[in-house]
């Protein structure tokens, strides 16, 4: 059945903040000050589960808990297998360690030159210049890291990665992550686009945000006028059910657009959450209606206490399967699964090809039917020959 929702089933504006004025609520530093953070904080809107109140006694041993105010709106209070519930309320699983999770498991520390700077690829970096986030999902890669819930005790060095950065010739591309890096103020953040900019290597900034999903009111137009003197600036937002594709996320893309920032979307394979292919057509129609492009499904990083979110890879390629062909081009995403140990981001496909030969590839189509295209040219007749007319003398 093709995934629907009745918009009236869930809270609109300021749902259980009708009382805060306007100005407050649009206000992304009264957001970041009332955001919820602790178990009491939840009883008060909510009942929680057995299950929800042990992973919450938990959190902050692996990742701490915060809600933004305008995000927890969209939870269904009465469901516990909401999909926008799930993703911000830990469970007790949080707490189970299985086999092949790693604390680190894309191996970036292995390939940090300096505090908060990864170096894998040969002509990029990844540049990490927080550690705090607006909320916190509970899927997060860099759990070790974010928050400081395990002690990581993660110190980024601006200026120390900056000298890095301007010492190496071969890096075009840099990515700002963390943590989120539109946390920082905007002074922060300006410093850092102008020294980047004024790096002649570096060709192409990305930022890497799920401020305009948590903390939509975040994007201002001071903020937009920073991305638009440094432009261009690319941006991958994380979007992973169509419930989080609001009125107010639509309204923060549109300014970014019009700020000259291309937009990108990366969403996480999640089990019980986005495992489902009416729901992923959804998710993507509505992205591309908001001006983002579908850009990754990530397979989720093998991160600790994250099995309850796994998703069987043979999942996620029928998901592409049921996609591919019966939607534009533009809506499908990579599916990708970032290698477990730092061998990075490799693109997992359905396979289309049924055999390639010295003649010809034969494959199928998202119909099933199968298709012949050749690889050798051969001449159906011989080439005539050259006709020579000789002018009378």
């Amino acid at each position: 059945m093709p995934y629907t929702e009745d918009r009236s089933a869930w809270f609109e504006g300021q749902g259980l903040w009708q009382h805060v004025p306007e100005s407050d609520w649009l206000d992304w530093t009264w957001q970041l000050k009332n955001r919820l953070t602790t178990v009491e904080q939840l009883e008060r809107h909510m009942e929680l589960t057995a299950d929800e109140k042990a992973g919450c006694a938990f959190a902050n041993h692996k990742l701490a808990l915060a809600i933004t105010p305008y995000f927890f709106n969209l939870i269904d209070r009465a469901d516990p297998n909401c999909p926008i519930r799930q993703q911000v309320i830990p469970r007790s699983a949080e707490m189970i360690l299985s086999e092949g999770e790693e604390t680190d498991s894309l191996g970036e520390d292995a390939h940090s030159p300096v505090p908060g700077l990864v170096h894998r690829y040969p002509d990029r970096v990844l540049f990490l210049v927080t550690d705090r986030c607006a909320a916190y999902c509970r899927y997060c890669t860099r759990s070790r890291l974010v928050s400081n819930a395990q002690d990581y005790n993660f110190h980024p060095e601006h200026e120390q990665a900056l000298r890095y950065i301007e010492a190496h010739p071969e890096i075009r591309d840099v990515l700002l992550s963390g943590g989120d890096p539109l946390l920082l103020s905007d002074k922060k953040l300006e410093h850092l686009l102008s020294r980047l900019r004024a790096i002649k290597h570096v060709e192409f900034i990305r930022i890497g945000s799920r401020i305009p999903v948590f903390l939509p009111q975040r994007i201002t137009p001071a903020l937009c006028d920073i991305f638009k003197k440094y432009g261009p600036v690319w941006m991958s937002i994380h979007v992973n059910h169509p419930r989080e594709c609001t009125a107010e996320l639509r309204d923060a893309c549109e300014r970014l657009s019009f700020a000259g920032v291309p937009l990108g979307n990366q969403s996480v394979l999640l089990r019980g959450i986005n495992d489902d292919a009416d729901v992923m057509k959804a998710l993507v129609h509505r992205l591309l209606r908001m001006r983002v492009r579908p850009y990754y499904l990530y397979q989720m990083d093998l991160i600790t206490g994250g099995a309850h979110f796994k998703v069987d890879v043979r999942k996620g390629l029928e998901i592409i399967e049921a996609l591919r062909g019966h939607t534009t081009g533009y809506a499908v995403p990579q599916y990708v699964i970032d290698a477990p140990g730092g061998g990075g981001k490799v693109p997992i496909n359905p396979d289309y090809v049924e055999s390639i030969t010295d003649d010809e590839i034969v494959f199928r189509n998202y119909e099933g039917k199968r298709f012949h295209y050749p690889l050798k040219t051969r001449p159906l007749q011989p080439a005539a020959e050259p006709q020579v007319t000789v002018s009378p003398a």
